[in-house]
């Protein structure tokens, strides 16, 4: 008999073969979970339903119940009320081991209390997949090595693992979950150890798994990162979900400032084409008398975006132009929805424009 959590294909005979080069995708279903601890709530009917070789990224301001939905999915905290289920299966109710060939983790804390090598750590992601007194077969053995050169630590795979840095540390425990060979990956805070370099490989390398199948989950603190690598955002606010869909819809400016009470500009990344945030310092409120309604911003590049962004994100009603299609400052007005004239680059000046120009001049309170 197949214990719950077990691929469909693996017989309890067969774990010392088991070679598992793609697990099997899964859904999960959160539904109506609330958790407290003591008189504190932490999360308050959250109910989602994560698809199939999804990339789903958790974010929201620090104690919005990001780490603690994820260890309520993984199975390491019971809610209060409501269901974790894989594929049907309440995750609450599987023992360890079927539990750990369903669902790997990358916790915050990667730091680990012996001095085993680092390629023994990364085999630790097979024993799951063994009976419980097996050795490590041929296949074993390949799978590590393939989810060391991945996570690129194979350099590393003989030193003790308590003599690594914290970052190289936080790729070795990815490539003990690669080598689990879960259909469910989370992780938290994935990157948050890592230099510039290291994060953009690690997020193209999770990318990577969720197109091989993978379902996976990922508290990031980094919004920009969080926008460009994920499929699907879920915002979290005082232990609920706030908003839930593509990046382009949970981060505006709007969800921004309900959540994370910040001023911030949400605009169009040129290079990635992703959602970027830029969060801009609280000004001083003016007095009312002294506060413009409507702005005209005459100028380019950078400067002229900076204004506009700022305006725009006090709630003035801001025009832009003359200005060239292509500038900097044309880009941002279009990305926030600030009208804008915008000329062919180096042409002359259109009389129609310079009409609207005109009349944008006169009708601001401010130029």
């Amino acid at each position: 008999m197949t214990e719950p959590g077990r691929p469909i294909d693996a017989a309890d005979s067969d774990l010392e073969n088991d070679e598992q080069p793609r697990p099997d995708p899964a859904t999960i279903t959160v539904e109506d979970v609330s958790l407290s601890f003591g008189d504190l709530s932490v999360l308050e009917a959250v109910s989602l339903t994560i698809e199939p070789g999804e990339f789903v990224g958790f974010v929201g301001p620090n104690g919005a119940g990001k780490t603690t939905l994820l260890r309520t999915i993984s199975g390491a905290l019971e809610p209060d009320s409501g269901t974790v289920a894989i594929d049907g299966t309440d995750v609450h109710d599987l023992p360890s081991r079927a539990s750990s060939r369903l669902v790997s983790v990358v916790p915050q804390d990667t730091s680990l209390s012996f001095s085993f090598p680092v390629r023994d750590v990364v085999e630790m992601g097979r024993h799951p997949h063994r009976s419980r007194f097996s050795s490590a077969t041929p296949d074993d053995h390949a799978v590590v090595e393939r989810a060391l050169e991945r996570t690129r630590t194979a350099e590393l795979a003989d030193r003790p693992i308590d003599e690594v840095s914290g970052g190289q540390r936080q790729r070795v425990v990815l490539a003990r979950a690669i080598a689990q060979a879960t259909p469910v990956m989370l992780l938290d805070e994935p990157t948050a150890s890592l230099d510039v370099n290291h994060q953009v490989e690690t997020l193209e390398l999770v990318r990577e798994l969720v197109d091989e199948g993978r379902t996976v989950i990922a508290a990031i603190h980094d919004l920009d990162l969080a926008a460009r690598y994920c499929d699907r955002l879920v915002l979290l606010s005082d232990g609920t979900v706030a908003r839930d869909g593509p990046p382009a819809t949970v981060l505006t400016g709007d969800a921004l400032a309900d959540s994370f009470d910040a001023n911030a500009v949400v605009t169009q990344n040129p290079v990635t084409g992703t959602e970027t945030v830029t969060a801009l310092a609280d000004a001083r409120e003016p007095e009312p008398a002294s506060r413009p309604d409507r702005v005209h911003v005459l100028g380019t590049g950078t400067a002229a975006a900076g204004v506009v962004a700022r305006l725009e994100a006090a709630g003035i009603d801001v025009t832009l132009g003359p200005v060239s299609s292509g500038d900097a400052a044309a880009e941002t007005a279009r990305s926030l929805g600030v009208e804008a004239i915008e000329t062919e680059p180096f042409a002359r000046l259109a009389p129609e424009d310079r009409a609207t120009a005109e009349t944008l001049v006169r009708e601001a309170d401010v130029t």
